[in-house]
């Protein structure tokens, strides 16, 4: 049967209320929630960027049954892998061994505030090696490591759970799909592509969980919730290619100046129609993930949104 998730969107909301939703969500059934990792929003109108694993300990701590995991964190720029791994390890032990390391390649965005962005082929070698260096530590491994990009001359994790910490991996195409075979214990995606499951299948995951996610603007006003996805979503048409290039808000309010509110309620379902929501949620369900992440957009609409799932759409979702 497949699982629902509730996105903690620190890029729209203060840490605080993160992990009040994190509680919230579990009281609401959500299976479990996944927490975004940016240092800087991706448009000024979000307003907000706190750092993703205090906000996951916090949660952690707070709750007793939802998973948690990373949504995604690069593990390449801003944070040396042996650090991500002993993040992981730690936020796993402090919710008893609820959470999933979700890594991926990253964007400029986030990770030029400590360097130079790499080119997209060096941050595929940058992230094969960084997993060369994260699993067997999960594991419980001593690693040395002597790389092309990364230097760990000893490293250990002495707090870590036993069975080790399952890692995801956010897929877009052939390579990383190939690379997510080989070490993920699970595959994400952005997009309802089957095409990007049968490369993680015929590269070894065949059988492994299968998360995607699904932004919405649930509303009582439409035309409310249409503005509101506008204001805060805008930029999520651009593609992949785009987004992980661009280094700043500002970069992204100017590519995103075209985009008009028809354009985003295109992709975004805006309102209080709940038939229309379960459709958004089913294409990825058809698609082939057995988990799908839900994104409400806009802060001040969470509550809300968080009662409507609790009241009709995750019955509705499980019913269909």
């Amino acid at each position: 049967m497949a699982e629902f998730g509730y996105t903690l969107m620190g890029e729209q909301s203060a840490p605080t209320a993160l992990v009040d939703n994190a509680v919230r969500a579990e009281s609401a059934g959500f299976d479990f929630a996944v927490c975004s990792d940016h240092y800087y929003p991706w448009l000024t109108e979000q307003g907000h960027a706190p750092y993703a694993w205090a906000v996951l300990g916090a949660a952690a701590y707070a709750t007793s049954r939802i998973g948690l995991m990373s949504f995604v964190t690069c593990p390449i720029r801003r944070y040396h892998p042996a650090v991500v791994a002993q993040k992981a390890a730690t936020v796993a032990l402090l919710s008893g061994g609820r959470f999933t390391l979700g890594l991926g390649a990253g964007e400029n965005l986030n990770e030029h505030v400590v360097g130079a962005w790499p080119h997209r082929h060096q941050r595929h070698r940058m992230l094969t090696e960084a997993l060369d260096i994260i699993t067997p530590l999960l594991r419980g491994e001593t690693v040395h490591h002597d790389g092309a990009h990364f230097q760990v001359p000893e490293a250990r994790l002495w707090d870590r759970p036993e069975d080790g910490v399952p890692v995801a991996l956010a897929v877009s195409g052939p390579s990383s799909g190939e690379l997510a075979g080989r070490y993920a214990d699970a595959v994400i995606v952005t997009e309802p592509e089957p095409e990007l499951f049968d490369l993680y299948d015929n590269a070894g995951g065949r059988g492994k969980p299968r998360y995607g996610q699904v932004p919405v603007c649930y509303g009582p006003d439409e035309a409310q919730c249409r503005k509101i996805a506008h204001e805060q979503f805008r930029w999520s048409g651009l593609g992949w290619p785009v987004n992980a290039e661009l280094p700043d808000h500002h970069a992204f309010a100017a590519a995103s100046a075209a985009v008009t509110q028809d354009d985003v309620a295109q992709a975004i379902t805006c309102g209080p129609d709940l038939d229309r929501h379960v459709r958004a949620v089913r294409k990825y369900l058809d698609a082939g993930c057995t988990h799908v992440a839900l994104v409400q957009v806009g802060a001040r609409g969470q509550n809300a949104f968080l009662d409507f799932a609790e009241r009709e759409l995750l019955p509705a979702l499980r019913g269909s």
